[in-house]
């Protein structure tokens, strides 16, 4: 596992178990992938969308329900809002 994934996970154990205040604001931080090299995928029953995100970051805003981020597509950036809850991050190796 890699420690981006150690530590997600381990947030959302911390979430889980604290009080309604407490977990309120720990939600209100948000979520931030940074630096790094992302698949995101979209998925709502049989459609999805995939994107990468190179050398970049993801990041969350959980009181509108989205992430958004800079998705390299066709050999340009183009900037993604999508739904928290029907999105997935994945951890991709270093590029060369």
């Amino acid at each position: 596992m890699t420690l981006r994934l150690i530590y997600l996970l381990s947030l959302m154990f911390i979430i889980s178990a604290c009080t309604g205040d407490s977990q309120n604001k720990l939600q209100r931080m948000g979520v931030q992938f940074l630096d790094g090299n992302y698949k995101v995928t979209f998925a709502e029953g049989s459609h999805t969308r995939v994107w990468q995100v190179i050398n970049g970051k993801v990041t969350s805003v959980p009181e509108k329900g989205y992430y958004f981020f800079w998705a390299n597509q066709n050999g340009q950036k183009i900037y993604v809002q999508s739904p928290i809850s029907r999105t997935y991050i994945e951890e991709l190796g270093a590029r060369n």
